[in-house]
């Protein structure tokens, strides 16, 4: 009995982990599948953007990463995917000489597919709104309009930052 009962709720565990994982994916962006597990990608860059007081981590899945590190980046390759994590600037608490992450503002990303994406410069971009994670309704047309100024660099605004290999 006490086996029955213990499998019995094994089950509705794992039944219910799997319902909440598929639930708490947001749903596409232009298309494009929520990445998965890119909260731990290395990262690549930071910026702070003055025109809106934002500050960006711009991460990286392995492809990115080591092209970034290794200079081989004009253009990205194929396979590479960005992630760009916003928030609103603010004064540190504790350090009020430093401006840091305050209101989470939204996660966007670029997929390098020359392929896939011939029609958008070889890049697919996507973006997920506020802590819902709520898909972007502009339209890829947005992410390329904005974009258009570094077309030249492979349609990129982050400069890798140097990392030391000690």
């Amino acid at each position: 009995m006490k086996r029955s009962l213990f499998l019995l709720l094994t089950a509705i565990s794992l039944i219910s982990s799997v319902s909440y994982a598929e639930d708490s994916t947001p749903l596409p962006s232009h298309q494009i599948a929520y990445p998965q597990g890119w909260q731990t990608w290395s990262s690549i860059a930071v910026s702070h953007r003055t025109d809106n007081n934002t500050v960006r981590a711009i991460l990286g899945n392995e492809i990115a990463v080591n092209a970034a590190r290794s200079g081989n980046h004009m253009p990205w390759p194929d396979g590479a995917i960005f992630a760009k994590v916003v928030w609103k600037a603010g004064e540190l608490t504790h350090w009020p000489q430093a401006i840091g992450p305050k209101a989470f503002v939204h996660a966007e990303f670029m997929f390098k597919d020359s392929v896939k994406y011939a029609d958008t410069y070889g890049w697919g971009w996507a973006r997920w709104v506020g802590e819902e994670q709520t898909p972007f309704e502009g339209g890829m047309q947005v992410c390329i309009s904005c974009h258009t100024p570094v077309k030249d660099n492979d349609w990129v605004f982050t400069e890798p930052a140097w990392f030391p290999n000690k």
